[in-house]
């Protein structure tokens, strides 16, 4: 059992509300921090006391039972506000990655590269020593990928030069259809979001042609090892996390709406129980 100090809102929250598949009155949120106040009955796992961050549904929360496996400790180092930015995002991109066949020097296109997936994939692919193209929707959002090491900044997928051999897609819609276009043979396609809300309609013979593969991605099995993983990276200052929304979870409405009317740069963190009762687009 932990305590949650923070969670993190993600675009799956607000589609999980919205299409039914967490019923009416339950309890939304996957990303959780904060500290155990009820260790493992058969010994396993954190000690009582330990900070922890992790994949936990219903964290929307003041408490919350974790799997062991689903958790990994937090050093003093890290807030838990960043902390509890990392486990839906920071997994999604760590492992779609790893499921493309990241490598040195591959060509690794990533959309939606001004939210939290696309922030952290285009970090992580840096740091790999890809050559990191962003896709964003506008020239404003353009900043944050820059800072975050992308090799080329782009406003949707106009003037990419050159074919990817890993598209991270977090967008769908058209522009998934345009990825997979420009996707060089041998290339995958993970399609880990689907924040347009828009259908993706290929034309004939879309995919027929030199074998390449778009692959469907979801965050599942044992968690801790990943996240203990990403929360290393982030004591190293390897991964960075941008917070563009922060407030309390009775703001969660508001966050929502940032969200939604994409105007977070990065991860929305909600303070669970905590002072922080005034919600901010952080840099607007």
């Amino acid at each position: 059992m932990m305590e949650v100090s923070h969670a993190s809102l993600n675009h799956g929250d607000l589609n999980d509300a919205r299409s039914g598949r967490v019923p009416p009155g339950a309890v939304l949120g996957s990303d959780a921090a904060g500290v155990v106040t009820q260790a493992a009955a058969d010994g396993t796992g954190p000690a009582v006391g330990t900070r922890v961050v992790a994949m936990a549904p219903g964290a929307f929360a003041e408490r919350v039972a974790v799997d062991v496996t689903a958790l990994a400790p937090v050093p003093a180092s890290v807030d838990l506000a960043v902390a509890a930015a990392l486990p839906v995002a920071g997994l999604a991109a760590l492992r779609s990655l790893r499921a493309a066949g990241l490598s040195r020097e591959k060509r690794v296109l990533v959309t939606g590269a001004s939210g939290g997936v696309g922030l952290f994939a285009v970090q992580l692919a840096t740091h790999a020593g890809a050559y990191v193209i962003a896709s964003v929707g506008s020239a404003a959002r353009a900043e944050g990928p820059a800072r975050a090491g992308a090799s080329e900044v782009l406003i949707g997928l106009e003037g990419l030069s050159m074919s990817p051999d890993i598209v991270i897609d977090s967008v769908g819609g058209p522009q998934l259809v345009q990825a997979w276009d420009k996707l060089a043979p041998g290339g995958s396609l993970q399609s880990v979001g689907w924040t347009s809300g828009e259908p993706a309609v290929f034309p004939p013979y879309a995919t027929v042609g030199p074998a390449k593969s778009l692959n469907s991605f979801l965050n599942q099995g044992e968690f801790g090892g990943d996240l203990a993983t990403l929360i290393q990276l982030v004591t190293e200052g390897a991964l960075t996390v941008e917070i563009g929304w922060r407030g309390s979870l009775e703001q969660v409405a508001e966050a929502a709406k940032a969200l939604r009317e994409r105007r977070v740069s990065g991860k929305a963190i909600l303070a669970i129980g905590s002072a922080e009762t005034e919600a901010s687009v952080v840099g607007r």
